[in-house]
């Protein structure tokens, strides 16, 4: 069989290198479509409730925002912005765009206060590390948000938007339903007053009764969906078809905070964030 001259074989190799960089690589700020995973179908809005999720913070630190004291988190707080599939799973760690905090320098006392980390744990990030809570949730989640999302000023732009637009915790209050440590209130009335606000209906994980975190979907343009019920849940909670009774609690936490005598052990990992 006659060899190719050399001229051409440098070309193929050429164009072989030029499409690897295509389909592989990170162009500069931007977006690379993962050539193995598909675009996603809708965004998840996941929120956590601080009087649940605190509860189970055992040691303090300074990263922890369960240990600000009288200014630990009282409302909802966002945990992320997820694109996923109709079927239950999600596309994850979909570049090799990794995290620059520099970027978000203009919406970092907005990320402090309404999506805070609620841990002592580093995350780990997609390119075998550890970082910051929103460097997990950067390269994770918002590297998949193409082409709604283009780069990760908007992802935690946008997401905070989504977060002030759609206040859960306003529309939960008005309808009665306030934190407390004695009080359950009804499932069905929990998701009808989200439904009756935003004409959607939320997705609630709850943990021994109590509302740990409630989702929010949107289609690919920011407009309210029904989130997926009965879908898979990442690190083996189920939705709230199943893991939350009738009756659900929104359980109050006072925190003592590192200047009231809680203790600091930044090296103590908690759960790390999904």
């Amino acid at each position: 069989m006659a060899s190719l001259p050399t001229q051409t074989l440098l070309s193929l190799q050429f164009l072989g290198l030029l499409i690897a960089s295509i389909f592989v690589g990170d162009i500069s700020d931007g977006f690379v479509a993962a050539r193995t995973q598909r675009e996603f179908d809708y965004f998840a809005l996941a929120l956590q409730w601080p009087g649940t999720f605190c509860q189970k913070t055992r040691h303090c630190c300074s990263s922890n925002a369960c240990c600000r004291g009288s200014n630990a988190p009282t409302e909802f707080t966002i945990h992320g912005l997820w694109p996923d599939y109709n079927d239950g799973t999600w596309p994850a760690c979909c570049t090799r765009s990794s995290f620059d905090i520099k970027k978000i320098a203009t919406l970092h006392d907005a990320l402090e206060k309404y999506w805070p980390s609620l841990s002592c744990g580093s995350s780990s990030t997609c390119h075998g590390g550890k970082g910051l809570f929103w460097a997990h949730e950067w390269e994770k989640h918002g590297t998949c948000s193409f082409p709604a999302i283009r780069d990760e000023y908007e992802y935690f732009s946008t997401t905070l938007n989504l977060y002030f637009k759609y206040n859960v915790t306003k529309v939960l209050n008005d309808a009665g339903y306030v934190p407390s440590n004695s009080d359950n209130y009804p499932l069905g009335g929990v998701i009808s007053a989200i439904q009756n606000a935003f004409q959607a209906t939320p997705l609630l994980v709850c943990s021994n009764g109590a509302v740990e975190e409630l989702r929010l979907c949107f289609y690919k343009d920011f407009k309210p969906r029904d989130c997926v019920i009965g879908s898979i849940v990442p690190d083996g909670m189920l939705s709230s078809k199943s893991s939350c009774p009738k009756y659900v609690s929104l359980p109050a936490f006072t925190s003592l905070g590192l200047e009231n005598g809680g203790e600091e052990f930044p090296w103590l990992p908690q759960i790390e964030a999904l």
